[in-house]
């Protein structure tokens, strides 16, 4: 039987060096699929990891439809076994919607790969959308460590190091040094404290404390 799988878990974690490897996998195995990504900080029609391997995946837009899209392969003569979707989360709900039915009504397995919450620790759409309509959510399991070695599980939105809490939900960026926007993945207390690598590095102990003086 098919499935719609939904791989996810912080930034820097490799979900899309998992994409590329399952699309590498599944085409040297005879299997011919499609890969599929949205907004990736590399550019539009792109995918990739920042172990340096990247692909050519079709991009995904607003108006995008899966369904249409894969009825025109398939009754083109071309075949299509399976789908890879990188950048999930920034998918639509009618998009996960158009995947799940594929799986259904066209027997064709679709591997989706992306974040689960945002800078604000709110569910994406498109990732909520995957939970509920997912036949498998796997979490994967080597994943970054927060400044203080905890596991990193909440990614903070950051402008020159502190941790910010408002704006758009989408604004494209990465962990590496430069550019306006950074994120940062943290523990949850971490997070909760808005305790970034920057500023903890400007306290006099090693460990902040469990609140913040100036909610007092």
């Amino acid at each position: 039987m098919a499935e719609l799988v939904f791989h996810t878990g912080p930034m820097d974690c490799g979900k899309s060096t998992l994409a590329l490897q399952l699309d590498y996998t599944q085409s040297t195995h005879g299997r011919r699929g499609r890969v599929f990504t949205s907004q990736d900080r590399a550019g539009e029609g792109v995918i990739a990891s920042r172990l340096g391997l990247t692909a050519a995946a079709i991009e995904v837009d607003e108006a995008f439809d899966f369904w249409r899209y894969v009825i025109a392969e398939l009754t083109g003569g071309h075949r299509v076994d399976y789908i890879v979707c990188d950048e999930a989360q920034f998918y639509t709900p009618d998009h996960i919607d158009q995947l799940a039915r594929i799986v259904d009504e066209l027997q064709l397995d679709v591997y989706a790969f992306g974040i689960l919450s945002d800078f604000r620790t709110r569910l994406f759409p498109g990732s909520q959308r995957l939970i509920e309509l997912a036949d498998r959510v796997e979490t994967l399991p080597i994943g970054p460590l927060c400044w203080c070695g905890s596991r990193g599980t909440h990614n903070a939105r950051t402008v020159d190091g502190l941790m910010v809490t408002e704006g758009s939900q989408v604004v494209v960026g990465d962990t590496t040094d430069g550019g306006e926007v950074r994120y940062e993945v943290l523990c949850r207390a971490h997070h909760r404290r808005r305790m970034t690598a920057t500023r903890a590095k400007a306290t006099l102990s090693p460990d902040p404390l469990p609140f913040d003086p100036d909610d007092f």
